[in-house]
């Protein structure tokens, strides 16, 4: 009888080996690839926080940036700024005409005259500010104020462009004094024309000449 089951076991046991042999690489697998994907959680975060880190990085980088850029602009913008209040603030001082310069205004010919040579000037009021004039002509163009003269010739400048315009009763003529030369002269508006015709017909006496003794 013990004969008997010693040859049962010994026959039971390389089947149980077999068994044994055959289930572990069935596990392996699974093990392995439970393995894999714990690893894989674990790696994936800490390359989203690489990316996230970079990401913030970037946009801290564009926002430097975009502050660089818009200073030197602000800057630019400030700059043009004052200088157009410095610019208003001078077109105010210029606009104010004192009653005696204003007065000197009122007497300037204006329209288009002929001159000596062919040569032509305009003279035109500023509408945009009472008592200044535009002298111009072929090649140039001034913007003149009245200026107030020792003498009773109605004057206007331009200090900037140093363009002088005189107008007496008979005549007028346009200098510029930077160039040192006489642009226009022997000028003549419809009034002045006939002051001149007046003077041509009865010329004034001469101050050279004595009173004859009666």
């Amino acid at each position: 009888m013990k004969t008997l089951i010693a040859s049962a076991l010994l026959l039971a046991a390389p089947a149980w080996a077999l068994a044994q042999t055959a289930s572990q690489p069935a596990g392996k697998p699974a093990a392995q690839a439970e393995a894999k994907k714990s690893a894989s959680k674990a790696g994936t975060k800490p390359v989203a926080a690489k990316s996230a880190a970079a990401k913030s990085n970037k946009a801290a980088g564009e926002a430097h940036r975009v502050v660089a850029k818009a200073s030197p602009t602000s800057s630019r913008t400030q700059l043009h700024s004052g200088a157009m209040q410095v610019a208003a603030g001078i077109s105010a001082a210029e606009a104010a005409l004192t009653p005696q310069e204003l007065a000197i205004a009122e007497n300037v010919y204006t329209g288009r005259m002929a001159c000596e040579l062919g040569a032509f000037v305009e003279v035109e009021a500023d509408a945009q500010s009472p008592g200044r004039f535009y002298v111009h002509g072929k090649g140039f163009r001034y913007h003149m104020s009245p200026v107030v003269s020792a003498t009773s010739a109605v004057r206007l400048e331009d200090q900037r462009a140093g363009a002088v315009w005189i107008q007496i009763a008979n005549k007028s003529m346009l200098m510029n004094q930077k160039l040192g030369q006489r642009m226009a002269d022997e000028c003549m508006s419809p009034q002045q024309v006939t002051v001149a015709e007046a003077i041509r017909k009865n010329p004034p006496p001469s101050l050279l000449e004595t009173p004859v003794a009666k």
